[in-house]
């Protein structure tokens, strides 16, 4: 029972060995990333087996559309992550409560317009991707689900980012646990069973994300000795309100800016047809699993270095920089190699078409080494965000992935023009996505050493 109690308590990152406490917060949030990448290949593999390969792509379809539009919830979430993780390391009780109580209302705001704006939209981006008429119908129709229950998912986020921000990865952990094992659940039931088609799955995931949001805040409520909630808490304070604003605008910019560079990737991928854009589907659900290890390291840097630069610890974060960049790059070596060997067995979970699992294997080959490179940059970058540098990090994912990315698929799919390929090879997707992780991990070690990150603490 005490073993159970110390798993269950927020980890203090400013004492002890720093690669120990980064892997101990590490570990518990993989799982927990892991389990929430469950909720789109759950989606993906209910609807492929028992739908169809066009339904998978509609699903798909509407994965850039949706990330465009949750941005807000991204910036909140960061914001509210790293403020709480220095308020934290600084042990001052009254900032930290009110951080939290501020986030809760500015996530309600956010739901409100992301809800109303985003059900009016949906449809014409859709049509502005050229998206094939085939599947149309089925990504707006998902994509409106998804919308109206967006409170669950986006409470979620800010309130697991809370957990984690506290250094409690394993509550956030066994609360999402608990959903995904509700959400694969319900989508075998409305999607199998009662016939839902695309709609079962966005409901599925609605009322899992719900029941994981709903669990999160029940866990910050019954941390009194910590903070204490109160309803005055809940006001909009002009200070807390902007810090969580400036700390997490530059993050959800990043965001909007990838969602929207994804949008003109989607609309040149949606060109080469429904085989392709299934394919793309199978490789990102893939991708999704690779790199989580990536995510969680950045997570888990973005904590350390905020607890550590609250507390002042400056050689302290460099120290844990170090360490958890290298864990971090072990860490994706072994999967890069688990894909090559492994690449067509985990493209047959997904879909029973040979053709589609030989191509999505091709091209999952193409960015297999990249993940390498996401290690470091998802690893510094997480540093220098958890010290208040989200400017950074920000400019170099706007140049990686607008200045380099968008112009090299396009540049390739142009000059491979030919009789046989008439809009280009359909490598040029994975190549220009390969090119621009490694530039950007190359820039983020640059920026990492020059050092300005250690100014910007709040």
């Amino acid at each position: 029972m005490n073993l159970l109690k110390k798993l269950f308590e927020p980890v203090d990152m400013t004492v002890g060995s720093p690669w120990k406490k980064i892997v101990l917060f590490t570990v518990p949030m993989l799982i927990g990333n892991i389990a929430q990448q469950l909720y789109n290949t759950v989606d993906s593999i209910v609807v492929g087996k028992y739908v169809g390969d066009n339904a998978l792509a509609a699903v798909g379809s509407a994965g850039p559309i949706l990330n465009l539009l949750i941005v807000l919830f991204v910036g909140i979430s960061v914001g509210a992550g790293i403020m709480v993780s220095q308020y934290f390391g600084a042990k001052e009780r009254e900032e930290l409560s009110a951080t939290v109580g501020n986030c809760i209302t500015l996530t309600g705001i956010a739901t409100v317009f992301v809800m109303v704006v985003a059900s009016l939209v949906s449809r014409p981006l859709l049509e502005l991707l050229n998206t094939p008429e085939s599947i149309i119908d089925w990504c707006h129709s998902y994509l409106l689900i998804l919308f109206i229950g967006v409170g669950g998912m986006a409470y979620y986020n800010i309130l697991s980012g809370i957990l984690r921000g506290l250094g409690d990865s394993m509550a956030a952990l066994a609360y999402l646990l608990v959903a995904t094992a509700l959400n694969i659940v319900l989508d075998i039931l409305f999607v199998a069973r009662l016939g839902m088609g695309v709609n079962g799955v966005a409901l599925a995931t609605v009322i899992a994300q719900t029941v994981s949001a709903l669990l999160c805040l029940f866990r910050l409520l019954r941390m009194k000795e910590i903070f204490e909630l109160k309803w005055w808490h809940l006001k909009l304070q002009k200070r807390h309100a902007m810090n969580v604003i400036r700390l997490g605008l530059p993050s959800g910019i990043t965001q909007a800016i990838f969602s929207m560079a994804m949008i003109v990737v989607q609309s040149l991928t949606n060109s080469f047809g429904e085989m392709f854009i299934a394919a793309n589907v199978i490789v990102m659900r893939v991708d999704g699993f690779a790199m989580m290890p990536n995510f969680s390291f950045g997570t888990a840097m973005t904590t350390y270095a905020g607890q550590n630069v609250g507390a002042k610890a400056y050689d302290r974060v460099e120290k844990g920089a170090r360490q958890g960049t290298c864990i971090a790059v072990g860490t994706s070596a072994t999967i890069t190699a688990l894909i090559l060997i492994f690449g067509k067995a985990l493209m047959g979970i997904f879909t029973n078409t040979p053709e589609l699992v030989e191509l999505s294997r091709d091209m999952m080959g193409i960015l297999a080494v990249g993940y390498i490179a996401m290690a470091v940059t998802q690893s510094l970058s997480g540093v220098m965000r958890g010290a208040g540098d989200t400017m950074t990090p920000m400019w170099i994912s706007i140049i990686t992935t607008v200045l380099v990315r968008v112009p090299i698929a396009y540049g390739i799919a142009f000059v491979t023009r030919s009789a046989e390929f008439p809009n280009g090879r359909q490598e040029c997707i994975f190549i220009s996505l390969l090119i621009s992780w490694v530039i950007g991990a190359l820039i983020n070690v640059f920026f990492y050493r020059r050092g300005k990150w250690k100014t910007k603490a709040i």
